[in-house]
């Protein structure tokens, strides 16, 4: 029995019964402005007087640029460009923050926020990046590949560096050539005066050409050659004094995929290049210092680095290759990002992680000799990672005054704030519990953090304010949901992007204070998304059969089928989060839930394994095999379907995208008598196959590793295959790529499988766009269960 409700019209001043249609694919995969257009790219004036946003509340073809002022909730449309006429920057602020630079358009802007004045200090054709001030001060910046520093008193401008792309050329010996071809030109010389005074004019100018400074000076800037490598990471400490750079050498002997795109203007089949597979030759690099005062050039050391010749616990599983290893010796490779300087130049420190992704080093840099001493190791046998951590950048870590750090670490189980005093090497945890700090801040004065957490539960984000030495956890937002925020400049004002379970993100501005009540300013969603009752589900959590806490969504069905039928829907991703308050970033899939629910169906929606948001364990549980704890959670959730929802354990379907395709595919080969039918959509079948930087993080390599990718990867179970299958995929994907699909297709054809379809999806990409390739994927889904689960 479909389900019906009754609602309220307000027409023309009168309100009128009227009854609602059932809930069709047709209409939940429509373009998403049918919707209604949530706010977004929230950004504020420099004077925090005036919030800028885009939104489209009349479903235009592009959205437009709104304002409201902080006197004010009245919402207005801007002037085009308006916000860029006072626009707030990310500020590079002096000792004092009276003055702060910030690049725009390739230029570099000084701003006075005591007159509130800007001023422009470059304009060129070149770009002009990376502005700092200096301890003298000056100010630095770079110019295409080099530095230079402007006097804001004098004006003068002075290079600092000169990088010089290709290699050194050779010192030419003059009377290089044969004994003849050198008579002839000593002959030369000595008949014609005007030989003479040329070759005279050409020794006096040598030299003068890039970046040599006038004869007057009688010094030349040196010249750093880059060769064939890639130049980036240029810093220069505030005092002017050390130049730090990295140069990159281009993998080699890399064999690149391909994604023949079949629909294309020319008629012809076209191949748009792709991305390596897992397990390729990496870039290496090398990290340098220059040293202006002694004019010198010299390496940055990682030899001294603690632990630098660690292996890996997973090679006891190859005893050879660890023995061979160990009689090695190596250095592992590592990635430097950094240094970043205190204020006073007097340390700098830069973020180590092994390119095997087990290990993050915070070091003090000693400029002088390019060697460094330890202030953090974070070891995990697994992978480094969290929030503010990562594995491809420093995280969230930076100076609060001279000689006090901070940054994040997962070392207690959780991602929270640490401070590190370089001078004693004590370190501080300001803030701790079964809880991640989510993003960080330090404030202007620098005497305090503002910390967005899930401290309230798993599913709950909210800004909090915390003092630089510790002490009381001081809560600002406190609306049950998830709360994005965007800090006004003075720190007086938040722009909230709020949503809860059944309502899309809209804006609230609240004042930044405790118990501050947060003042709804746009209502986007549209009178037909209003008029259905978008349900609440169940917000349930339940111990795995390891004894850990799972956290799920439960689509209750008011009319259950008489079959009692269940679903799995598998969210994407991996490392994602889906069962919070907000908003879901799968949409149509929350949507597509209801619709399931009202056809008799009853949804469990889990953050299984490996989810975000739970911490390190949870973060890890998948190491070396994906499709192991991960799937379990999914087989446990079934089992609270049956017991406490009546589902019937006969009739339940799984569904998923991306890593929920991947995990729908080795649950119809691994748990066959759990999961009647499945849905796996661009879905992963063999992670050898997939890209380097997520794979080998929780697989390590194919060849080194190869019985944690056969454990792991669908291609190797399909002979198990006994349920009924759908597998969707579009031919254009460049993230998991339409070949994946197609290898797994011939397994089934050798196999002699019958029980299995693909649907293909000839001008999709991994996200599909298309309205009409969403609702084929969706009605197949849907055809699906009603013929298999309901019998």
């Amino acid at each position: 029995m479909k389900k019906h409700l009754l609602f309220f019209l307000l027409c023309s001043g009168q309100c009128v019964f009227a009854q609602l249609a059932p809930l069709t694919v047709e209409k939940i995969m429509r373009d998403p402005k049918w919707m209604g257009v949530s706010p977004s790219n929230y950004h504020w004036s420099a004077d925090s007087k005036t919030l800028f946003f885009n939104w489209n509340p009349e479903k235009k073809a592009k959205d437009e640029l709104f304002k409201i002022s902080t006197s004010s909730t009245k919402i207005l449309k801007a002037l085009e460009k308006e916000d860029e006429k006072n626009p707030n920057q990310n500020y590079i602020y002096n000792g004092d923050n009276t003055l702060g630079l910030f690049e725009r358009n390739g230029d570099i802007f000084l701003r006075d926020f005591k007159s509130n004045k800007e001023r422009r200090l470059t304009n060129t054709q070149e770009r002009e990046s990376n502005p700092i001030f200096l301890t003298d001060g000056s100010i630095a910046y770079q110019k295409e590949d080099n530095l230079y520093t402007l006097n804001l008193k004098t004006a003068e401008t002075k290079q600092l560096s000169n990088f010089v792309k290709g290699k050194k050329p050779l010192k030419t010996d003059v009377k290089a050539g044969t004994e003849q071809d050198n008579w002839l030109k000593t002959e030369q010389t000595a008949l014609f005066d005007i030989i003479k005074k040329r070759n005279a004019e050409a020794k006096s100018t040598s030299g003068s050409g890039r970046g040599r400074r006038s004869a007057v000076e009688g010094k030349s800037l040196k010249e750093i050659y880059t060769e064939d490598k890639f130049l980036s990471n240029v810093v220069i400490s505030p005092n002017g004094r050390f130049i730090t750079y990295k140069l990159t050498t281009a993998a080699q002997n890399n064999h690149n995929t391909i994604v023949p795109n079949y629909v294309t203007a020319s008629g012809y089949t076209e191949d748009i290049p792709a991305r390596t597979k897992v397990g390729e030759n990496e870039s290496s690099a090398q990290n340098f210092i220059f040293d202006t005062q002694r004019d010198t050039v010299y390496a940055i050391q990682t030899t001294t680095i603690q632990g630098i010749k660690d292996l890996p616990d997973y090679l006891k599983h190859y005893p050879k290759e660890q023995e061979a290893l160990l009689k090695k010796n190596e250095d592992r490779n590592v990635n430097l990002y950094g240094p970043i300087w205190n204020e006073k130049a007097t340390k700098g420190v830069m973020v180590a992680i092994s390119t095997d992704n087990k290990d993050r080093w915070i070091l003090e840099l000693d400029a002088l000799n390019g060697k460094f001493n330890l202030i953090d190791r974070q070891r995990d046998e697994a992978w480094v990672g969290g929030p503010g951590i990562g594995g491809y950048y420093a995280g969230n870590l930076g100076w609060i005054d001279d000689n006090h750090l901070y940054f994040q670490s997962e070392a207690s189980g959780y991602s929270h704030l640490y401070v590190a005093d370089i001078i004693s090497g004590e370190k501080k945890q300001l803030t701790s519990g079964k809880w991640e700090v989510q993003s960080l801040k330090l404030s202007r004065d620098k005497k305090s953090f503002y910390i967005t957490g899930n401290k309230e539960h798993p599913g709950i984000t909210n800004l909090f304010k915390i003092g630089v030495n510790g002490g009381d956890l001081i809560q600002i937002t406190s609306m049950k949901g998830l709360n994005e925020i965007t800090l006004s400049p003075d720190e007086k004002w938040i722009a909230i992007n709020y949503s809860y379970l059944n309502k899309p993100w809209e804006l609230y501005l609240q004042a930044n204070t405790p118990k501050s009540k947060a003042i709804k300013i746009t209502q986007s969603t549209s009178s037909e998304f209003n008029s259905y009752a978008w349900r609440q589900p169940d917000m349930i959590s339940f111990k795995n059969r390891y004894g850990a806490d799972v956290y799920a969504r439960v689509y209750k069905s008011d009319n259950p089928h008489p079959n009692h039928p269940g679903v799995v829907f598998v969210h994407g991703a991996g490392y994602l989060q889906n069962i919070h308050f907000g908003w879901s970033q799968y949409f149509r899939e929350y949507m597509f839930n209801n619709l399931l629910a009202d056809n008799g169906y009853t949804v469990i929606d889990i953050d299984y394994t490996a989810s975000s948001g739970y911490g390190r364990d949870h973060r890890t549980g998948i190491y070396r095999h994906m499709g192991g704890k991960d799937l379990t959670d999914q087989v446990d959730g079934v089992k609270v379907l049956v017991e406490k929802y009546a589902v019937n354990p006969k009739n339940v379907g799984i569904y998923g995208g991306s890593y929920g395709g991947f995990m729908t595919l080795m649950a119809m080969f691994n748990e066959p008598e759990v999961f009647t039918s499945g849905a796996a959509l661009r879905s992963v079948t063999d992670w050898a196959h997939y890209n380097h930087g997520y794979t080998s993080n929780i697989l390590n390599e194919p060849f080194n590793d190869p019985i944690a990718y056969k454990k792991s990867s669908p291609i190797y179970f399909a002979d198990k295959l006994k349920g009924n299958l759908l597998m969707a995929h579009g031919m254009v994907d460049v993230n998991v790529h339409f070949q994946d699909i197609v290898r797994i297709t011939q397994r089934f054809i050798e196999l002699g499988k019958n029980n299995w379809e693909l649907a293909v999806y000839p001008v999709e990409d991994h996200g599909f766009v298309e309205p009409s390739s969403w609702t084929d994927e969706y009605k197949r889904i849907l055809k699906l269960y009603e013929n298999t689960l309901k019998k």
